[in-house]
Order: structure tokens, then C-alpha cells, then sequence
């Protein structure tokens, strides 16, 4: 459990492969961890929250090169992406780190040059199995049937002459941190597998540099050579912090972590390696490495014929922010696997969110302004269930608070759901519609809206760290100031001032038609297959004889000069050297893929014989050949081999 009296708070993520793929999965460490930074800030402690993004690698490479694009202009457009995700997520990063940042880069190599001094780090040649997407490397006996254990993809022999930490002296070290540490690695399940499953089968030395490829942090001490992913990637934690700069200050002042959030998958590098190499530079080790589990589709894959909607953006924009920050904390308790599908999310909005607190707000703001127009009078009298009420929202703070001083976010909103069910008993107990009939009553109905209305101040505040968005919209409903709504707040009872008055709002909550929605889902997938159908039938031409084909005259040609077309956004005008015209002009409509400065000194395909066309004041002289990939992806048709001139047959 984390010390209340510590009042410095520093919790991470991983950083994240930009695949250019994100979905729902993605956010769910994130929304956690966001739910744990907020909830610290509001109890007072000066908190560090990082994320970022893990940039080097041969796989970054290759996809960089099948783009026909420099490694960082493919990653800095997937980043960007990120950026907007974590926006719309309402995620309250404090840091947010890229590996390809400068800083990080001089750290990373202060750092290897650290472990090589110290002689952590000799030379040898690798010699053995290596799994690409996940840029593991597995032993014989790991890699059973040669797939990776991870992944479960092929993995392929791999040589090269490289740099190796002794991972192999650190495991009894290991142990021992563990056994003195409890709690370092939950959930207990995680400490288990690696105890049992890679320390004590005992640990390989690890390999830390790479020659195949270029793309990473190159070893100060030997050309050729980059930093490997364990030491460039997960140095982050400290080199976010200022760690190996001229300015550690924040280093001093938050390290060591307090908690990295991961998903179990990579529960093994941030327990074995991360340390071990902590160790061998003398730091200290993170307070708690928490291993999550998976959020899975139902079949483990998406299925569109079950209506899946897996991407975050449009949950969002279809259901709202808070709504899958709700979903993604309630759902599954943390540290086990769990499913999503479109049909548990929506139920979970209608019981939790619609009906049991969207429907106590509504209702208890609706008979406040019919029976109090005026606001809540003053004289109030006390009566049965009064008391009951008010003990279980003044008890629900440490509930909650306990959950999540133990990462249980689930257990965390389960604990608060009980004040939210209990307040909408009240309700039922007290009848405030019948009160309302008798004018002596007054002081009792009075009474009940008010309870009513301290008990939704309450819940408002402690759900805040998990719906920031939500929380100042239901306060202003009841009539309570935001701006003066704290975490100890919520365990103090008639602060409501007299003569306050709610003020209808909107539906919080909509109820969503489970029926009509998973039909609407259902729908727009088949319409969006026909599309893709119909796009398919358009791509199949009608056949064409070779007399027709050798109309066109292909070419290679070299682009001599780029650059983008003002007051366009799809537009480059390109200078083409063609063997036999060296300043041929082209307009393209590939500016959303690629930069001016990545296509110079490229060959490319050229229609030659096309007849000129004007493009925003541009004679286009011909056009050069690109594959649609995708909806959301072009790639022109490099053919830098070729000499110019050479005709394509």
C-alpha cells in the first residue's frame, strides 16, 4: 500500500509501440493510471504521470522503408495520433517522453557507456532465436515449436555480432529483492511466472545492441552499433526525470516510482531486466511493477458480425469519454483478463450510468425545482433513514480510497455504486412525492432533498479521479459550486448551503435501445463491407487488349525537386528527370503521405504520354504511379534500381 504520508506520487505506463493501430486495449493502462494520478492530486500529493512512445527498432525501419519514408516521419504522423487519443481520453499526463527525444538519446548513451565501464556490458555474437514483431529473444526451450511465446508468430535464427549485459549475475539478486520486497510485483500471479518460469531455470545474458539496422540510439564507443529496445526503451522511466542531464531535479525528486502500470505480456522485462540493470548502476528500483491483464474481443479477435467497435475515437464520439472511462475501470477487476464487446458496454451504461445514476440526478433535480422553486428552505426536519444514509456516503471515501491505494479500480466504483444504490433507496423509502401533498410536511420533504442532494455532492467528488468530466456537471445540476468541491469534502455531511437551488440540466446518461444500437452497429458494418465490396468491383476494369496497354508509355524518372503546392493540402509539385525531359513538372496528390524532403532522389514510375492537365494553376505533365494500401494509405511505386530513362514494359 502506498504511504498517505508521502506526499510525491510518481506513476508510468508503457511506452508505446507506434503501430498506427490503436484500439480500445491501448487506452485501458492509461485510463487507469490517469484514474490513480487524479486521485492523488486530489489527496494532496505533487504527482508525475508519464507516458510516451517507444520509437526504435527494425521493425520502425522496415515499415519507415515499405513507406517509402524517413523513420521519424513515420513515427512523428503516428505520434500525433496519440497525442489527439490521449486529448479526447481526457488523459492528465504530466510527461509524455519519445525515444527519439534528444535528451533521452544522450541519457540512453551516458547509460551504456556506464554499464560498459563498469563491465555489465561485453562483446560477443548472438547466435539464436529472435521474434521480430516483439523484438524478443527466446531460447531454444522458450520458443517451443519455434514460435514465440509472446506473440506466438515464427521466430527465425538470428547472428550478429552484439553487446551483452550479464542478466545471468543478477538472479539470485533478484530473488532476494522480491522476498524483502512483497508487493513489488503484483498481482501475485505475475510474481509467480517469473520466479518460477525464467529466474530460476536460470537467466541468459542479454543482448543489448543491434547491427542489422540503423534505426536507434548508436553506441557512442562502436560505430555501427545501436542500443537495443531494454536498455534505449525502458531507461525512459529515469531519463524522463532528467536522469544522465545537466538538470536531474526531477530525478531527485521522484525516482524511484512508485508504481509502472504494464500489461502482463511485458511483465518480464519491467521485473527481470528493468532491475537488473537499476541494480548494476547502483539506483534504486521502482516501489511496484503491477501487471495487468488483457482486454480481449470476444474470440480473442474482432469480429464484425458480432458489431465490434473496437476503435476508441469512435466509442467515444458514439457513447462519450466517461462513459468508456466507466466501462473500462468497472467492468474487469484489474490484473485479469477481460472481454469487451459492444453489448456489455452498452448495458453497463444503461444499468450503472442511465439508470441507477443518471436517473437519481434527474429525478432529485426535477422534484427539487417542483416542490422548492424558490431553492431549499432552511428549516428542515430530521427523520427515519436520515442517518443511515448520511453514515454510508461519510464511510464511502475510505472505502474508496482503500481500493485504490491497491490499484482496484473496479472494487474502487463497486463501493461507490453502494452509495449510489442506497441514495436512490432513499428515495423509495422516504416518498417525497407524498410529503409534497401536505403542507406540514414541508420541513421533512425539505430534509429528504437535501440528503438527497449531499449524498450526489458526495458521489460526485469521489468520482471524479475516475469521470473528470462528469463529476462538475452533476455539482452544477444540484446547485454546489465545483470550485469548492474537495476530496475531504466527500467525507463531511451539510455543506450544502441553505437556499441552495439545482438547476435542470441534460440527461447526463441517455438510455441507449440495446436492441436498436447492436441493429445500428450490425448495419453500419454490412454497409461499410458493401462499400469495400463495391470499391473492389470499381478496381476490376474491363479487360484491355496489349495494343491498348502499349498506349502507355512508363518510364522511370528521377525527382529532381519537391515541394508542397500553396493552398493545398493533397497536392506536391514534383520536378521529374525522365532520361530525356530533365525538368518535367508533375503535380501529385500525395501530400498527406509524404514530405517534399523524402521523395527527392527517388525513382519513381512515370506515365510519360499522359495528356497535360491543370492542377491549382499547375501543368501537370504526366503523373507518377502509387498504390492505394488501404482507405487510409498511399504508397508510390519506387523503382530506385532502374536506371532513368528506362522504359517499364
Amino acid at each position: 500500500m502506498f504511504k498517505m504520508s508521502d506526499k510525491k506520487f510518481y506513476i508510468t505506463t508503457p511506452i508505446y509501440y507506434p503501430s498506427g493501430n490503436l484500439h480500445i486495449g491501448h487506452s485501458y493502462t492509461t485510463v487507469a493510471a490517469d484514474a490513480m494520478a487524479r486521485y492523488k492530486r486530489l489527496t494532496g500529493h505533487d504527482v508525475m504521470f508519464l507516458t510516451g512512445t517507444d520509437e526504435h527498432g527494425q521493425k520502425i525501419e522496415d515499415k519507415a522503408k515499405e513507406a517509402s519514408l524517413s523513420p521519424k516521419a513515420y513515427v512523428d504522423k503516428i505520434v500525433a495520433g496519440i497525442h489527439d487519443l490521449w486529448a479526447l481520453m481526457n488523459i492528465s499526463h504530466d510527461k509524455f517522453i519519445r525515444t527519439t527525444d534528444d535528451y533521452h538519446v544522450k541519457a540512453v548513451q551516458k547509460i551504456f557507456e556506464t554499464l560498459y565501464e563498469n563491465g555489465e556490458i561485453y562483446m560477443s555474437k548472438y547466435e539464436g532465436l529472435y521474434c521480430k514483431p516483439c523484438e524478443a529473444f527466446w531460447t531454444q526451450t522458450q520458443a517451443v515449436d519455434n514460435k514465440c511465446p509472446d506473440c506466438d508468430g515464427q521466430v527465425s535464427f538470428a547472428s550478429e555480432e552484439a553487446y551483452f549485459f550479464r542478466l545471468s549475475a543478477y538472479g539470485d539478486k533478484l530473488l532476494k529483492h522480491y522476498e524483502d520486497n512483497p508487493g513489488f510485483i503484483e498481482p501475485q500471479s505475475r510474481l509467480n511466472e517469473m520466479v518460477n518460469n525464467f529466474i530460476k531455470p536460470g537467466l541468459e545474458d542479454l543482448c543489448v545492441s543491434r547491427t542489422s539496422f540503423k534505426w536507434g540510439v548508436p553506441v557512442t564507443f562502436n560505430e555501427g552499433h545501436v542500443v537495443y529496445v531494454w536498455v534505449d526503451a525502458l531507461s525512459n522511466y529515469i531519463t524522463a526525470l532528467g536522469y544522465a542531464s545537466d538538470d536531474d531535479s526531477l530525478y531527485k525528486k521522484f525516482w524511484p516510482a512508485d508504481v509502472h502500470l504494464v500489461g502482463k505480456e511485458i511483465v518480464r522485462f519491467h521485473t527481470i531486466i528493468w532491475p537488473a540493470m537499476l541494480m548494476a548502476l547502483g539506483l534504486e528500483l521502482p516501489k511496484k511493477i503491477y501487471g495487468h491483464g488483457w482486454l480481449l474481443l470476444e474470440g480473442g479477435k474482432m469480429s464484425k458480425s458480432k458489431g465490434n467497435v473496437i476503435d476508441p475515437v469512435v466509442l467515444c464520439e458514439r457513447y462519450g469519454v466517461d462513459a468508456i472511462r466507466y466501462f473500462l475501470l468497472r467492468e474487469i477487476p484489474f490484473g485479469s483478463d477481460g472481454v469487451f464487446n459492444n453489448e456489455a458496454l452498452i448495458n453497463r451504461i444503461n444499468s450503472d450510468l442511465a439508470n441507477d445514476l443518471g436517473n437519481l440526478i434527474s429525478r432529485t433535480v426535477a422534484m427539487a425545482l417542483k416542490y422548492f422553486p424558490d431553492g431549499i428552505p432552511s428549516q428542515r426536519q430530521a427523520g427515519e433513514f436520515d442517518q443511515s444514509l448520511s453514515e454510508l456516503a461519510m464511510q464511502s471515501k475510505g472505502q474508496v480510497e482503500a481500493f485504490l491505494e491497491n490499484l482496484q479500480f473496479s472494487n474502487a466504483l463497486a463501493a461507490l455504486w453502494k452509495l449510489v444504490s442506497r441514495t436512490n433507496k432513499y428515495i423509495d423509502e422516504t416518498s417525497p412525492w407524498i410529503l409534497a401533498k401536505n403542507e406540514e410536511d414541508k420541513p421533512r420533504l425539505a430534509a429528504v432533498i437535501y440528503n438527497l442532494c449531499e449524498s450526489i455532492r458526495v458521489i460526485s467528488i469521489l468520482l471524479e479521479p475516475f469521470m473528470p468530466a462528469t463529476s462538475p456537471k452533476i455539482r452544477q445540476q444540484i446547485g454546489f459550486d465545483s470550485s469548492v468541491a474537495g476530496w475531504a469534502d466527500a467525507e463531511r455531511w451539510g455543506l450544502l448551503p441553505d437556499g441552495f437551488k439545482p438547476v435542470k440540466g441534460e440527461i447526463i446518461f441517455p438510455r441507449i435501445d440495446l436492441e436498436k444500437e447492436l441493429e445500428t452497429l450490425d448495419k453500419e458494418n454490412k454497409t461499410t463491407q458493401e462499400k469495400e465490396e463495391v470499391e473492389d468491383k470499381k478496381a476490376g476494369l474491363a479487360l484491355i487488349g496489349i495494343e491498348d496497354f502499349a498506349k502507355v508509355e512508363l518510364v522511370a524518372a528521377k525527382i529532381i525537386a519537391c515541394e508542397k503546392v500553396e493552398k493545398s493540402r493533397n497536392l506536391l509539385k514534383l520536378k521529374l528527370d525522365d532520361g530525356k525531359v530533365s525538368d518535367r513538372t508533375v503535380a501529385s496528390g500525395i501530400a498527406k503521405w509524404y514530405e517534399p524532403e523524402d521523395l527527392v532522389g527517388r525513382t519513381v514510375v512515370l506515365v510519360a504520354n499522359l495528356k497535360p492537365a491543370k492542377l491549382m494553376g499547375i501543368e501537370s505533365r504526366g503523373m507518377i504511379l502509387a498504390a492505394d494500401c488501404s482507405k487510409d494509405e498511399v504508397r508510390v511505386v519506387f523503382v530506385d534500381d532502374i536506371p532513368v530513362g528506362s522504359k517499364i514494359r
